[in-house]
């Protein structure tokens, strides 16, 4: 979908921003998908409350939701970062052209992450591919200032898929291989971010309690179809997994940056 704004709608928009539940929903939505029933635990909110809501950040597709493939009752509730950028930047060019656009990059917020480097892990399943993918892009975007691992509850293999897609935008995980988690057990994490519904709910415990962070993503490798058809599954995976570890990046910046 192309995000627009028209004339008429700048202010409409800025009052669903406005509105305290539906901040307090995008706050947290910055870090983490949620469902329903940790959102309303978190802002202290009922779960019918918390539904409507949604439902009106639905209604512009700055939110968008996945039911769990851990458990299809539930559903996950994400962010569409890419939406609401466009849509806020139109908002504000209806006011004045020149706050069409911002200043902060991700080389400005690069550059202001700390000396001492920030350590994250990433979980899937069978760390294949998200993870693995995850785990490569991160350092690549961050420059190596954060120090990123990956690692799966049932480890297999890397997908060839997976490397092929790395290879694309010039990364090599040929040489990366798959973990369990209790590799890095009594290890120490600024953040853990699962990508999978399943490993969400094996997820171990680490020293210092890290901030954990769940990315619900789709296995591209259970994807069907003509061989052109699965690659691209795992091209959209890359880009997806790119557009949140740079929002991510940004995030750490201002939660770290500046307090060194």
């Amino acid at each position: 979908m192309s995000a627009t704004i028209s004339p008429a709608q700048p202010l409409d928009f800025l009052k669903l921003l406005a509105h305290e539940i539906r901040w307090n929903i995008l706050t947290l939505l910055t870090w983490s998908d949620y469902c329903v029933q940790d959102l309303s635990r978190l802002i202290a909110q009922p779960q019918n409350l918390v539904s409507y809501h949604l439902k009106q950040l639905r209604s512009y597709h700055i939110v968008t939701e996945r039911r769990s493939a851990a458990d299809s009752r539930d559903i996950f509730y994400s962010l569409d970062f890419a939406t609401l950028h466009t849509l806020y930047f139109a908002a504000a060019e209806t006011l004045h052209p020149a706050l069409s656009s911002t200043d902060t990059t991700l080389e400005e917020a690069v550059s202001h992450l700390p000396d001492t480097p920030i350590r994250v892990l990433f979980l899937c399943t069978e760390n294949s591919a998200r993870s693995q993918m995850a785990e490569a892009l991160t350092r690549h975007l961050s420059k190596g200032k954060v120090e990123a691992f990956s690692a799966g509850s049932h480890p297999s293999s890397i997908h060839p898929y997976a490397v092929r897609t790395m290879a694309a935008i010039g990364l090599d995980i040929s040489r990366q291989r798959s973990k369990h988690f209790d590799e890095f057990r009594g290890q120490r994490f600024d953040y853990i971010i699962t990508l999978c519904d399943r490993v969400l709910e094996v997820c171990p415990t680490f020293p210092d309690d890290p901030e954990r962070i769940h990315w619900s993503f789709p296995d591209p490798a259970t994807i069907e179809g003509t061989e052109d058809e699965r690659y691209h599954t795992f091209e959209q995976t890359s880009l997806q997994l790119t557009n949140r570890i740079r929002l991510l990046l940004t995030l750490i910046e201002r939660q770290k940056g500046k307090t060194v």
